[in-house]
């Protein structure tokens, strides 16, 4: 595996949600690098998220979230996000090249 940074992750929120706050600090936990949004700041990212928040996302073009690639909604646990963290690293790291 190569050892290349993983992406910044961006984490919709919106005050006093608990899932949210419980979402960021699994993910300072296990050291994702992510911005966190708050939603109610745009009717877009309202209307496109509302009541699904958390939700954890790869941003593909920081001007529109249309184009967000979601990773997770809802609940997001240590376990969800570890797996997720070895998922985005065997991504990055490309497709497998040791020998048979």
């Amino acid at each position: 595996m190569s050892g290349a940074a993983l992406p910044t992750l961006t984490l919709y929120t919106k005050p006093g949600c608990r899932p949210c706050e419980i979402a960021k600090t699994n993910l300072e936990a296990l050291a994702f690098a992510f911005e966190v949004v708050n939603i109610e700041s745009a009717p877009a990212l309202m209307a496109r998220y509302g009541q699904e928040i958390p939700v954890l996302a790869l941003r593909r073009d920081p001007h529109d979230p249309a184009q967000d690639e979601v990773l997770g909604k809802g609940a997001l646990t240590r376990t969800r996000l570890g797996t997720l963290k070895l998922l985005l690293m065997r991504r990055q790291s490309g497709p497998d090249t040791a020998a048979p």
